[in-house]
């Protein structure tokens, strides 16, 4: 990330979330954001993921310029990179663990057999191979935490 900026308009109002921000992050490199609430945790980690778009600078993820990417590319460029858990988990309560791991294939090329041997080999990863057919709402919070991990790494993102 280079000069990084990102800005919210809220009424008459401009926001500033991060300014001016550089990062570097090698492969291989884990990196935890703290800080407290408000402070752009989430804005980053949106950014880094190619789920918005800066109001400045540039991100670029292992020689992917992200910044200038259309919408269309951006989710290509997730689909083969980028494996999300999200806090909330977002699984989809009337589908089960298997078509809510199985959602992020539906965007690429697999066939409904491989699809269906990913979604497993995900789900057995978590260990929740006998749970495929259970709905989120059925299941604890860390089942359901377990199932948005597989989701996340059911397409083997870089």
């Amino acid at each position: 990330m280079r000069g990084l900026d990102k800005t919210y308009a809220r009424g008459g109002e401009v926001i500033h979330v991060l300014q001016g921000l550089n990062l570097d992050v090698d492969k291989g490199d884990f990196v935890a954001f703290m800080g407290p609430s408000g402070s752009g945790k989430t804005t980053l980690l949106n950014l880094l993921g190619g789920l918005d778009v800066p109001s400045a600078g540039t991100i670029s993820v292992a020689g992917d310029e992200l910044t200038h990417m259309s919408a269309s590319k951006l989710t290509a460029w997730r689909a083969r990179h980028v494996g999300f858990i999200f806090q909330m988990y977002n699984l989809i309560p009337v589908l089960t663990a298997f078509q809510n791991v199985e959602l992020p294939l539906l965007l690429t090329k697999l066939s409904k057999a491989e699809r269906r041997q990913h979604v497993e080999t995900a789900l057995s990863v978590v260990g929740l191979a006998d749970r495929m057919r259970h709905y989120p709402r059925n299941s604890p919070a860390g089942k359901e935490q377990r199932v948005a991990i597989a989701r996340a790494i059911v397409s083997d993102p870089t």
